[in-house]
Parts: structure tokens; sequence; C-alpha cells
């Protein structure tokens, strides 16, 4: 098997770790990759570190948030080059697969494949732009590509464009985080963290809202933001700054560490305004650590509430502080059964794993039909 992966960022976000994973697993098998990724950023420079063929490909940046015309303008020029890197790079080698991961470099895939390669696209993240989500529906009935979606909230803003083509479901899994009892003690100082990019959907404006309002009633508890300003949300991280400032907060900055993050935090806090299936959710599931967050796409999907972690009924800085406070206020039982309840539920449906075996097999499966497929259908096309 060989494999033409394409993703869309070179910086880190949790749908390329997915991706740096899952290569791990396809180097394992003996499988053959090569990938087109934009420079110059960290991803990059772990696929060459690890031997993984690669290509750089241009992808962005675009302003962050909704697009405007000269960001509509950037994005057909970079189909025109992008669709020729992948044709050169499908030309020089025989591929069994193109796997998608992301919908920017779509069309660009569905250009320059020929019809005797299946296409298979992984959407991570939920598409709320109406034109964004339509064409990528033409790219997925041109192709007649395959689609994975990481949550059934995901799948379903993509559902309605794509015709009869396949679309599947497989939710993320993460490596063990190695769990931890926690004591939960009265006289111990509270951590509480949120652990993710810094950007306005990650929510960290409305988490430094509530610490400003539970920090005079837990004067002992400190505020924790691990994370950086990945595509392109410097202005906000300005924002975040300025709030904090006064606030018994902790910037952690980027970490790849994140076990022992999650080790010095007593509660991980997820405000998300939409999510996929967060690798940090699933981290803090599998390390012991209790969950309060928004009921935000795939987080509702994986948060049974007050049985694996707690959901936030109003989504707002208000809301999220009066959740942390009924936690920091409750039995300390009722954490440590949560936390035990969510550790369960990883190690039967969130385990990296179990991910990889069905993705494998999902992969197996696409080629193994498409061939079928096109055997039967060459004969016929002969006569």
């Amino acid at each position: 098997m060989r494999i033409l992966f394409l993703d869309q960022y070179g910086e880190m976000g949790g749908a390329q770790r997915v991706l740096a994973d899952f290569l791990a697993s396809v180097q394992r098998r003996g499988w053959g990759a090569h990938v087109a990724v934009p420079g110059g950023g960290p991803l990059l420079e772990q696929l060459r570190s690890r031997n993984i063929e690669v290509s750089e490909i241009p992808c962005g940046p675009y302003r962050s948030g909704r697009k405007g015309i000269s960001d509509l303008f950037k994005f057909a020029r970079d189909v025109r080059r992008q669709s020729r890197i992948i044709r050169n790079v499908l030309q020089q080698g025989s591929f069994d697969l193109v796997y998608v991961n992301g919908p920017r470099l779509l069309p660009a895939a569905t250009m320059a494949t020929p019809r005797e390669t299946p296409v298979l696209f992984h959407l991570h993240y939920p598409i709320h732009q109406a034109f964004a989500a339509r064409l990528a529906g033409w790219c997925v009935r041109r192709s007649s590509a395959a689609v994975v979606a990481c949550s059934n909230s995901v799948a379903q803003s993509l559902a309605r464009y794509i015709g009869r083509c396949e679309l599947q479901v497989i939710p993320n899994g993460t490596s063990d985080m190695v769990f931890r009892e926690r004591e939960f003690s009265a006289d111990k100082p509270w951590r509480i963290g949120l652990v993710g990019r810094i950007s306005p959907q990650k929510g960290q404006i409305e988490f430094l809202e509530a610490a400003k309002l539970l920090a005079m009633e837990f004067p002992s508890a400190r505020f924790v933001i691990c994370g950086a300003p990945l595509f392109g949300a410097d202005e906000y991280f300005g924002r975040v700054k300025s709030l904090a400032s006064g606030l018994p907060v902790d910037f952690l900055g980027w970490r790849e560490d994140v076990a022992s993050v999650l080790a010095g935090l007593d509660l991980l806090v997820m405000p998300s305004k939409e999510e996929g299936t967060p690798l940090v959710l699933l981290e803090a599931f599998s390390a012991g650590v209790p969950v309060i967050a928004f009921p935000a796409g795939g987080i509702a999907e994986v948060i049974s509430d007050r049985e694996t972690g707690f959901l936030v009924p109003e989504a707002s800085g208000l809301g999220l502080a009066a959740q942390i406070r009924e936690v920091l206020k409750s039995d300390r039982l009722i954490l440590k059964k949560t936390a035990g309840r969510a550790r369960q539920v990883w190690e039967e449906s969130y385990t990296l794993a179990g991910y990889h075996h069905r993705i494998t097999d999902l992969v197996e499966n696409v080629v193994s039909a498409w061939r079928a497929k096109h055997e039967t259908a060459a004969p016929r096309a002969h006569k």
C-alpha cells in the first residue's frame, strides 16, 4: 500500500497531530507514504526527521474566521499551484490512495487525481460556511471520494452536500496519558487549566471571565492557559494577555508534553465554541482529570453530563464560572468517580490503537472496493 497524504497546515493543530500519529502507524505496517504539506512549520520538520517523503505545497495563509474576497482570490491562485504539485507527485510514483486531511486541499486533489485512484477525505472540523460546504460536497461527488468524519456533528455539516458518497464517523483516539487518582484535597490549591491552541473558537476569553469571577472566592486557585496562537490568531492572543492582567493566571506557552501538563491540573476546562472530537478531552479522560466543557459539537458526544464530565448549560463566562464553582464545592468523591468512569470510557472507545485499527480498516476497504469496482468496469468499457 502506498498513500499520498495532503494536509492544509504546517502547524501542529489537532488534525495534524492525528495525521502524524497515523503516519507512524503507516510506517510500522510497512506501507509507503508521501506527504504534501505547507512549509515553514513543525509538521514538515517532524515528517522529514522520520524519513517520510515530503513535498511542500502552498496553502494560504488566509484570514481567520469568515473569509473575504482577497482570501477567495488567494485560494483560487493556490488551487492551481496545488493541483500541479499533486499531479507531479502522482505521476512520479504509484499510489493506491490519495488521503486529504482537511477541506482546503480537496479541490486541488479533485482536479489532479486520476479517475483510477481513490480519494479519502478526512473531515476533522465542521464546515459552517455554505459556500465552503457546497464546494467540498461537489469535490466529494466529482471524485467519488469516501468521507470519514471525527464526530456525528462534523459529519452532519457535510452530509447533505455529498449525495450517495460513503460517509463514516470514526472518533479520534489518543495514547495513554497514565491515569492518576487525584486526592482533590480541600486544603490543596486548585489548578484549573485550559489546554489547546489560542483562538476565539477555544474560548480563552470566557475562561478568563470565569477566572475573574472566581478569583476572590477561591484565592488559592491558579488558572492555567497552555497553548499558542496558531493559524493567525495573534491579535486575539493580545486580547487574552490583556484580560489576564492582574489575575492568578499562568501562561505555559506551547507544550509537547501534554501528559506532564495534565498531571499538574485538577480540572480541565473546555469553553470551546465548536469542536470535532478534541484530543485534549480524550487525553484528560485517560489521565484522570475531570473535564468541565461547553456542549459544543463532538464534546457532547463524548461527555455524559455528570457521569464522565460536566457540561455547562449556559455557554458563557458567567455560566462557566457557575459550573466551576459547583464542582469545586461538590463532594470530592463525585470527582473521583467521574474521573474513574471517564478513564473506563477512554479504554473502551478512544485508545490510539483502537483508532488506528478502525482507520486502517477503512483505508483498506476503500482501496479494495475501488479496485473491485474499476476492475469489473474495465471489461465493459473495453467491449
